[in-house]
């Protein structure tokens, strides 16, 4: 069994925010109250077997003292890149699982732009068996289209069968309307699994990761990917969930336009969602600027005005996932031009804290609306028994302190150091997660 005493308890699903210790048994919450008494822990450690006669529990307790820290449902990530199959010198799984874990994640979901792509009941399996040997729990998608290529559906019930979390080709657009709507109303009768969206059209790209017209673009001397390659696809897209009335998801959301369209769009279906970036609402393009092809993401960091946007779809509900977008590559792959070197960014160590440092601190968002939307909300998209602390819940559990700092460094957990925050100084430190009711991480 698990005590954790005299912790600041914020469980968004319950609407509590307070003092509290948890009482877990089993992997599971078993108590949440205001002071468990040791009588209390006593008797939850006997059980009565099948003769009715009282017997002996293990009673090995280990208590963890969480005075001064957020105790909270462990975060989920609905957006995340292992690199496994295919591309395990970036990341596998093992490496990304602890990379989660030291953030605080308990639950991560996988894209499928992997080699194999995961089209097949066949790849779905060996990864989500692969991740069941880690501490975490991972999930994963599976493809929209065969081979990411955009000319048939997968096999969407076989895929189900076989454990997909949602359906995406991350990385690539759909741009068959039809195939698009097919996809969305088999979702939807397949109990609403989540479609999640890269929305970019190319004819509006010269150079992915950078904003086309911007101050980035004309100080580098390139077009970069104008604004109008996400408004377009988040246009035609939302249009569609809404006929519909399917579970669409908007992937990592970049600009004003595409908010607002989303925020109309909600109105008429509220199955649609958007996911916004830690670096998103935390970077423009001025980052891109000086920090390199470190900044360089797809779609690209922004304007003041496009960041501002997505935190104010943060606080009025407009978009309700907080998602990584954990994209590890190489430094040699990073070293490149900024014109050929790939985009994206790890984010999974460094996300907590941007939420704090960016949303919760400035006073845009209290800590439970910042965690709704790293815990239930993405929770009861994906259809996962997580996201709360109630009693009888899985005990996925995060224990940070919120007031503490660290200093981001290249010692991260992931195979990859690709990230604009080396060498700034971050509020909220992790010391715990706990991932059915075993410690996945623990700060040393």
């Amino acid at each position: 069994m698990l005590l954790i005493k005299n912790g600041r308890v914020i469980d968004p699903a319950g609407d509590l925010d307070g003092q509290r210790d948890i009482l877990v048994k089993d992997g599971r919450i078993l108590q949440v109250k205001e002071t468990i008494a040791d009588e209390e822990i006593r008797a939850a450690s006997a059980e009565t077997d099948t003769a009715g006669e009282a017997a002996a529990w293990d009673t090995a307790l280990k208590v963890i003292d969480a005075s001064g820290m957020i105790v909270c449902p462990g975060l989920i990530d609905t957006h995340a890149h292992f690199r496994d199959p295919g591309f395990t010198h970036k990341e596998d799984i093992f490496t990304g699982a602890r990379a989660a874990a030291k953030g605080g994640y308990t639950s991560v979901i996988l894209m499928a732009n992997t080699k194999p792509s995961v089209d097949s009941p066949e790849v779905l399996k060996g990864i989500l068996e692969k991740g069941k040997k880690t501490p975490i729990h991972v999930y994963s998608c599976a493809n929209v289209t065969r081979g990411m290529a955009g000319g048939e559906l997968v096999d969407m019930d076989a895929l189900k069968e076989a454990g997909a979390a949602g359906f995406t080709d991350d990385g690539v657009p759909i741009m068959d309307e039809g195939l698009l709507r097919e996809a969305l109303i088999k979702a939807r009768d397949l109990g609403m699994m989540p479609v999640s969206l890269h929305e970019e059209d190319k004819q509006y790209i010269t150079t992915n990761g950078v904003n086309g017209g911007g101050a980035a673009a004309e100080a580098l001397g390139i077009e970069g990917s104008y604004r109008e390659a996400e408004i377009s696809m988040v246009r035609r897209d939302v249009e569609i969930g809404v006929e519909t009335m399917g579970p669409l998801c908007i992937q990592h959301i970049s600009t004003k336009e595409g908010v607002e369209l989303v925020r109309k769009a909600r109105k008429r279906n509220p199955a649609i969602r958007a996911e916004a970036t830690p670096h998103h609402f935390s970077l423009t393009e001025e980052a891109v600027i000086k920090k390199g092809t470190l900044a360089r993401v797809n779609p690209p960091l922004r304007t003041e005005e496009d960041r501002l946007a997505i935190i104010k779809g943060l606080q009025d509900g407009t978009l309700t996932l907080i998602a990584t977008d954990h994209a590890p590559h190489t430094a040699e792959e990073k070293a490149k031009p900024i014109e050929s070197a790939p985009s994206g960014m790890i984010g999974l160590e460094t996300a907590l804290s941007l939420a704090i440092r960016e949303l919760v601190i400035p006073g845009y968002l209290t800590y439970s609306e910042m965690l709704r939307c790293l815990t239930v909300e993405p929770a009861a998209f994906y259809h996962l028994e997580a996201g709360t602390l109630a009693p009888g819940a899985p005990a996925d559990i995060t224990i940070f302190n919120p007031d503490e700092t660290w200093t981001v460094t290249e010692n991260f957990a992931s195979k990859a150091s690709n990230s604009p925050f080396i060498g700034e100084t971050m509020p909220g430190v992790v010391h715990y997660t706990i991932a059915g009711g075993q410690i996945a991480y623990e700060m040393n």
